[in-house]
């Protein structure tokens, strides 16, 4: 695994050793920045985002945003088997300081309103089992973490049906092997 693009192009991210741990492959990684990058269907300046990396691992969506140079990225852990490798692979971009990491189960009464900014980006990359996302979108707009023109992006398994409020609007799908990327807004 590797970063792909931007100031730390082609450094290797250290994996996790267990398999509780999914992380994001190049391939799924490299296919959602080109969407960010080029979609028409919504306008992302990623050097100037601030980006919510929820479930989090070993940080390589964040840090794949940080060597494109985003603005702040915040990661939110709370496995301890893959703590310590998140914070190795940021320890080891050398210098940077605009990030931070809240370690912490945001479904153990983790309280939204502590984010003290919008963001532009909020990935989502839970665990394939976990079922809770209906209320994950809805508790990060009640909190409204997410900017107007902000879109949230959603890692799932491929046979995954999520249940998404009302209010939540899927605005692009793809499918890369056995998982697949929802990019929705709020309508």
């Amino acid at each position: 695994m590797r970063i792909i693009s931007g100031n730390f192009k082609g450094k290797k991210i250290i994996e996790p050793k267990d398999r509780l741990t999914r992380p994001l492959k190049d391939l799924t990684k490299e296919s959602i920045f080109n969407i960010i990058n080029h979609s028409n269907k919504f306008s992302i300046n990623l050097k100037k985002s601030k980006i919510l990396d929820l479930f989090s691992g070993i940080g390589s969506f964040g840090i794949e945003c940080l060597s494109r140079e985003a603005q702040y990225v915040t990661f939110v852990e709370n496995y301890s088997g893959v703590l310590p490798i998140l914070k190795k692979n940021l320890a080891s971009l050398k210098n940077l300081n605009n990030f931070e990491i809240i370690e912490k189960d945001i479904f153990d009464n983790f309280n939204f309103k502590n984010f003290n900014k919008e963001f532009d980006i909020i990935f989502l990359d839970p665990p394939y089992k976990e079922k809770n996302i209906e209320n994950l979108i809805y508790l990060l707009f009640e909190n409204k973490n997410l900017k107007s023109d902000g879109i949230i992006i959603i890692h799932r398994h491929y046979k995954q049906k999520d249940l998404f409020p009302k209010y939540f609007k899927v605005i692009e799908e793809k499918k890369y092997g056995i998982s697949k990327i929802l990019i929705g807004t709020y309508d």
